[in-house]
């Protein structure tokens, strides 16, 4: 940081983006003060979700064509890479949550990348803590229909340990269960869009300040330098913004699964 405010002409100083990049304004003004541009675009993807899935589902043909061919691509992938391996017999009944979650996430996070959006929807903590939360209860819910109120409770503990050991594992399974795991569940994403985000931004107005807003004969390695790394950053975060898609949804699957059947 020190090294580009070196390079900045005389008088001036760089200023990498910090987290003014994630506060919005009402969308116009008098708006209500939660109608900003990540709401809307979150509404957005989602609607993106049910159009591009009703194209390739509302008439489908023996032979698919066009866009049933993604839609079919798009669900045995999910069918078979995150909903089979945990929900086994279960698996078509809860595909269609799963398949919502990873393709909205999915969108949301590449929205960081499309040109005047330019911003991950999970990095605002809000979205993918309603997302968790929503599969925490479905999960507590499962578990309280399938197991009883009490079983779903006792289950948790595995049987035959020695006495003292249960005053030290049932706090920590209970927190475990119940607080930590919907929490990282929640807080992975936001933080790999928050934090991927953050990188793209410092990188691409190194390369526009250095190379545009104040160009210098010493600046210039540094603009170029900063282009080129945006750019790798940007097919990497593509690759990260996938991954953390299909773990969420693979996540849910596998807490889905401890609702419907007992952990030990």
């Amino acid at each position: 940081m020190n090294a580009l405010t070196v390079l900045a002409s005389e008088g001036d100083k760089f200023e990498a983006p910090g987290t003014e990049l994630f506060d919005f304004p009402p969308l116009f003004a008098g708006g209500p003060a939660w109608l900003t541009k990540p709401a809307f675009f979150a509404l957005f993807g989602a609607v993106v979700v049910c159009v591009v899935f009703w194209m390739a589902f509302a008439n489908p043909k023996l032979v698919p064509r066009g866009m049933q061919n993604i839609g079919e691509v798009g669900y045995m992938f999910v069918r078979d890479e995150i909903a089979r391996p945990f929900l086994g017999r279960n698996t078509e009944r809860w595909m269609p949550l799963l398949m919502s979650l990873f393709f909205m996430i999915w969108i949301w996070n590449i929205f960081s990348v499309v040109p005047i959006i330019q911003f991950p929807i999970a990095s605002h903590i809000a979205f993918p803590a309603v997302l968790a939360g929503l599969v925490y209860c479905i999960k507590v819910y499962l578990g309280i229909k399938h197991q009883g109120p009490v079983k779903y409770f006792t289950n948790m503990i595995p049987k035959g340990l020695p006495l003292p050991v249960y005053f030290l594992l049932v706090p920590i399974e209970y927190l475990s269960t119940f607080i930590i795991a919907p929490f990282t569940h929640a807080v992975r994403l936001f933080a790999n869009m928050f934090a991927g985000h953050m990188i793209l931004a410092f990188f691409s107005l190194v390369g526009f300040w250095f190379l545009f807003e104040k160009p210098t004969v010493a600046g210039f390695g540094v603009g170029i330098l900063g282009v080129v790394v945006t750019i790798l950053l940007t097919m990497f975060e593509l690759l990260i913004q996938f991954l953390q898609a299909f773990l969420f949804a693979m996540l849910a699957a596998m807490y889905i699964q401890s609702g419907l059947h007992a952990d030990h």
